[in-house]
């Protein structure tokens, strides 16, 4: 584990271990580039109404779990002084305004330095959960229900991972930031796979990179849920809050700790 500056100093945090993994490598300046759509505005619907769905990420330590940049933590901590974020990508936590640092920890979310039972919230922001085995994913389920206080809240931002399956998009080329990315994607097993070519239109400079997220169905997600000791709460399919649908752009579920 390693703060910005400095972290909460009352969560019991301690060393977690960093592994060379496809997200370690990835989560970089490329990635901030093509990913920069994904902004303040977006960020300040999500929070909004998560906060009306679940007013405890208003009250005591609050954890937004790979918190990248911080673009949902900013808007967070407006309502709540507690909240702070966790990121293994140092370069994304280097990118968060300086107000934030403070309040910002680099860890492996697989070895989550935070003692039990002290969180009222925890948010995982676009999707980064599935990123590991079946069984580290599980794990790391039954983890983030360990360390909610009774009554806490989780917040999960995933993917439709029907709708994925079937508007998969095989290939197709963007230009963002001064990088063109030219991605070519596919289901594998149970997961999606993205791998990119990446091309620095300045200097030519090529690099491949890649992306693969475990796909589970919303069943599935609730199952490793319920092991965890939550029950959902509620169910959107965007940010601003409309029903989930089979046609809704994210599975975006509420849970609450029931035990």
């Amino acid at each position: 584990m390693e703060p910005a500056t400095r972290a909460p100093d009352t969560l019991g945090f301690s060393k977690g271990a960093a592994l060379a993994e496809w997200f370690e490598e990835w989560f970089d300046e490329d990635y901030a580039l093509l990913y920069a759509h994904r902004d303040a505005e977006e960020a300040r619907v999500a929070v909004g109404r998560a906060l009306r769905v679940a007013p405890e990420l208003a009250e005591g330590p609050v954890l937004d779990l790979a918190c990248g940049t911080g673009r949902h933590l900013e808007i967070l901590r407006r309502a709540n002084p507690l909240a702070f974020g966790m990121d293994l990508s140092r370069f994304l936590l280097g990118m968060a305004p300086g107000g934030l640092r403070p309040w910002l920890v680099r860890a492996d979310m697989r070895q989550l330095p935070v003692k039990e039972g002290v969180l009222r919230g925890i948010c995982l922001w676009f999707t980064p959960f599935g990123y590991f085995s079946d069984a580290e994913n599980r794990a790391l389920m039954l983890r983030l229900g360990a360390l909610l206080e009774p009554k806490g809240v989780l917040v999960m931002d995933y993917l439709n991972a029907d709708l994925v399956a079937r508007t998969l998009v095989p290939e197709d080329t963007v230009e963002r930031g001064g990088v063109r990315a030219k991605s070519r994607r596919s289901l594998e097993g149970e997961r999606l796979v993205k791998r990119m070519v990446l091309t620095r239109l300045d200097t030519g400079e090529v690099r491949d990179v890649m992306e693969s997220v475990r796909l589970y169905h919303p069943t599935g997600l609730q199952e490793m849920a319920v092991r965890a000791g939550l029950r959902l709460r509620r169910v959107m399919g965007t940010y601003s809050g409309e029903a989930f649908t089979e046609d809704s752009p994210r599975w975006i579920g509420i849970f609450e700790k029931a035990w």
